[in-house]
């Protein structure tokens, strides 16, 4: 099978993280980021991730790639999110600060996605619309940004560590972690402790790669 994705995407985590976890021999592609026609000749849309499964057909959707990613085996060990209302409630309240938090440092690191002036240009143009502002206006606010993010951080009281739960995974992971790992590209993000201990636990879990040592 062959998983195309983004490093820098959080649906492609989902997907990347059910693949280790399940120690799936997949062939992970990276795509480029402005290539859009690669993903609508696949899927019929611009979107990622994309499985191509071993009969050959694709399948798009990051939760769909991850169910059948999960039952593959026959064995499904993911379990069911209990969680999900306060990680949406969450994600909202930051919504604003992520984006220009996060958006323009992809760009200041080596990902496999911008390989060449013209994808990093389709990102920086579409992402500086999403955001409202450029990225150096983005980075300029870096001060009062982070401030409100690292407080945000602070208010999360819900989660549980896999090492509370027999290191098993829940949806409430799947759709979580790849967030919060994304938030670790950003020099000076501050993890409460019980935060950084589920980061580094899931991370050991599926193998996905941290940005702490290139953090801008």
């Amino acid at each position: 099978m062959k998983l195309f994705v983004f490093e820098h995407c959080p649906f492609c985590i989902k997907a990347m993280m059910t693949a280790n976890l399940k120690k799936i021999d997949i062939e992970l592609v990276y795509l480029q980021n402005h290539d859009v026609e690669a993903r609508i000749e696949k899927v019929g849309a611009n979107m990622v991730p994309i499985l191509q499964k071993p009969d050959g057909s694709y399948m798009a959707e990051s939760l769909d790639i991850v169910d059948f990613m999960d039952n593959f085996d026959d064995n499904p060990s993911i379990t069911p999110s209990t969680k999900q209302a306060q990680i949406e409630e969450w994600k909202k309240s930051v919504k604003s600060v992520e984006g220009p938090l996060v958006y323009p440092r992809w760009l200041k690191i080596v990902l496999p996605e911008f390989g060449s002036d013209d994808a990093k240009a389709w990102y920086e143009k579409n992402k500086s619309a999403l955001i409202g502002m450029s990225f150096n206006e983005a980075i300029s606010k870096t001060d009062s940004l982070l401030s409100e993010m690292n407080l945000a951080l602070t208010q999360i009281d819900w989660l549980t560590l896999p090492s509370e739960k027999n290191n098993q995974l829940s949806y409430d992971d799947i759709n979580f972690y790849p967030m919060l790992r994304n938030l670790t590209v950003i020099k000076g993000i501050r993890f409460p402790e019980k935060i950084q201990q589920y980061i580094d636990e899931v991370t050991a879990l599926t193998n996905i790669p941290v940005y702490y040592d290139v953090a801008v």
